[in-house]
């Protein structure tokens, strides 16, 4: 039977695991459920995931305080760190981008499609496996101050290593392989996120930020990551 990895869903609706469970097991997933934050720790503690849907409104610890544990354990680990997929409510903007800040890699609202979930998994699963990249050498991109290695997967930032997310990390390598070029938040959807329906682009704008506070000498005044009024967004080298 095929395995494509360990999927652990936190959600306190029963029904929406068991229906997830159904789409992702048939997709050959191995899955696994918890309906809080305590149930979440219990399988984290019986084995390695490769991915954790969270929903954000949990009973007890809400789901942003259970992602702060969550990063905060990949933080002291040396396990790779654990994609997070959000499940999210329609008035829950601003938790979403507090969410999207602390290092989720993707969000979901509901009520959702269970095949658009299962696409999400394949994307954020793809991004974050290391031997996914596309064949042949790829040389490191030597840019001003900013180098960065996309087989190590690493940038570094005027000979320091930026501590990126893998999210931020394709963001900025995409921008970064067409210099001068502007790409609308729409462009950046469908080429980084490769959601060409997917509606909700504030998410962009949020990973923007979010890699000029970790790569511009002063994010006030980008220099690298520009914002074309009206367009969208460049890499200037």
């Amino acid at each position: 039977m095929t395995d494509n990895g360990h999927i652990l869903i936190v959600d306190d609706q029963q029904e929406i695991c068991d229906v997830v469970q159904e789409y992702l097991t048939g997709e050959g997933y191995r899955v696994s459920t918890a309906h809080d934050g305590t149930g979440m720790r219990r399988v984290l503690g019986q084995g390695p995931v490769d991915l954790v849907i969270l929903d954000l409104m949990l009973p007890g610890l809400d789901g942003l305080e259970v992602m702060r544990r969550l990063r905060a354990l990949d933080e002291g680990s040396v396990r790779p760190r654990v994609p997070i997929i959000l499940l999210t409510a329609r008035g829950e903007e601003s938790d979403r981008v507090v969410g999207l800040r602390l290092g989720a890699d993707d969000y979901v609202v509901k009520p959702f499609s269970p095949n658009e979930l299962v696409a999400r998994v394949d994307a954020v699963l793809r991004r974050a496996d290391p031997n996914e990249a596309a064949g042949g050498h790829q040389a490191p991109l030597e840019l001003g101050d900013v180098r960065i290695e996309p087989e190590s997967r690493r940038a570094f930032v005027r000979g320091e290593e930026a501590a990126l997310t893998q999210r931020e990390f394709d963001l900025l390598l995409f921008l970064a392989r067409h210099p001068g070029r502007v790409f609308s938040r729409d462009q950046l959807m469908d080429a980084v996120w490769q959601y060409s329906f997917y509606s909700d682009t504030s998410t962009v704008t949020v990973h923007i930020r979010r890699l000029r506070a970790k790569i511009e000498s002063d994010p006030a005044e980008p220099q690298h990551l520009q914002t074309v009024w009206g367009v969208g967004y460049r890499f200037q080298p």
